[in-house]
């Protein structure tokens, strides 16, 4: 059985649905950004949303809101290609 990659380890450790801050991402996994690699499993479409605090910065996947999808559909179809009455 093949090794998994950091990528799905990343992936993995999401799909559990607790938050991960940024120190846990750079040392558990030993990634030089873990921004990156939290912008990479947004490009391939994971929710992950960013919360900064006093104490750094968290990362925790969850449900785009109503705003979030019309936005992108306005973004992808233009306005008449996308109708908020649906």
């Amino acid at each position: 059985m093949a090794k998994a990659t950091k990528t799905e380890k990343v992936r993995n450790l999401f799909a559990k649905g607790n938050s991960v801050t940024w120190k846990s991402l750079r040392s558990k996994f030993d990634l030089r950004s873990p921004a990156a690699m939290v912008g990479k499993l947004r490009n391939e479409g994971m929710m992950i949303y960013e919360n900064r605090t006093s104490a750094g910065v968290s990362y925790r996947v969850g449900t785009p809101s109503k705003a979030v999808i019309a936005a992108g559909q306005t973004a992808l179809f233009g306005a008449q290609g996308y109708s908020q009455t649906a």
